[in-house]
């Protein structure tokens, strides 16, 4: 990271007297600049993304199929920690949504005609609640101070972010080590943001873009088994002025089937993460009990 060139975005957001200018070096000022990427600097104050984007299928020996677009919302919010020994840090809650739509007509579709299986697949679209993070400090616990991995470059801000995901599968069994199938995925996002709002102590939020890619096994309402392939989610956004700002499409969607996500989940959160393999399966077996004598 170009010290030098934050040290003087910061000088120049801080005013003529040294002594008001931010520190580029504080861990508090890079927790900062944290939340105006990721959220706001005030505590519980709502901040949303949007994304919108497209599916693609990879599968050996055919073409790349664009199988659906999609449409992304997160609402989130921050809420100052502390700690005794890694000083005053900020952990955020959100919770999620991403709706499959028809490549061509652009609406919400909730069934899809499967064409290597030539099966009607019910959609299952993403409502993962919640989508909290692991609160961040200035110093971690080996002591070392935070740092956010910025470049800086022509007046913006740059973050890249690549987060491999290893795991055992919530829908596989209890010998994954001897047979596999576990989830096997890498999501990457990629921040931009202009320079001088993100170092602006007068800025909560400094509205960055993002950019986000997903590769992954197939998704598990496509009921496609061991067959080989994958799929890649490739999408942009960026942050909105509140759910009013979002595209008809997910506002429509919100306010049928999803009114909780107008607000953030609370900021003392304790549930545990959800993701669309676990919200499946809690789905399916709710259908089983059901379906039980």
């Amino acid at each position: 990271m170009r010290h030098w060139v934050i040290a003087a975005m910061l000088a120049a957001a801080g005013g003529t007297a040294h002594a008001q200018r931010p520190d580029p070096e504080s861990p508090d000022q890079q927790i900062a600049m944290f939340r105006r990427i990721q959220c706001s600097t005030r505590d519980n104050e709502p901040v949303v993304y949007h994304w919108s984007g497209r599916v693609w299928s990879r599968v050996p020996g055919e073409p790349d199929r664009h199988l659906w677009n999609v449409e992304g919302m997160n609402i989130r919010q921050c809420v100052t920690v502390e700690d005794p020994a890694r000083g005053r840090g900020v952990r955020m809650v959100s919770r999620e949504l991403m709706f499959y739509l028809d490549p061509k007509t652009g609406a919400v579709i909730d069934e899809w005609q499967n064409p290597w299986t030539g099966k009607v697949n019910r959609i299952f679209h993403v409502a993962n609640d919640p989508v909290n993070q692991r609160p961040v400090f200035p110093r971690g616990a080996d002591g070392t101070h935070y740092r956010l991995p910025l470049r800086i470059e022509d007046g913006r801000a740059f973050w890249n972010i690549e987060v491999p995901l290893f795991y055992e599968n919530p829908l596989g069994g209890d010998f994954q080590a001897y047979v596999g199938n576990h989830y096997h995925a890498m999501e990457i996002f990629n921040f931009v943001v202009d320079a001088k709002a993100l170092a602006d102590p007068r800025s909560r939020n400094a509205n960055a873009a993002v950019s986000w890619v997903r590769l992954s096994g197939w998704m598990p309402f496509m009921e496609m088994g061991s067959r080989p392939g994958s799929l890649v989610f490739n999408a942009t956004g960026q942050v909105v002025g509140g759910i009013e700002a979002l595209p008809r499409v997910i506002q429509d969607q919100i306010a049928r089937r999803y009114p909780e996500y107008r607000v953030p989940p609370p900021a003392d959160d304790a549930r545990p993460n959800a993701t669309t393999w676990t919200e499946f399966r809690r789905f399916i077996e709710a259908e089983r009990a059901a379906a039980r004598p």
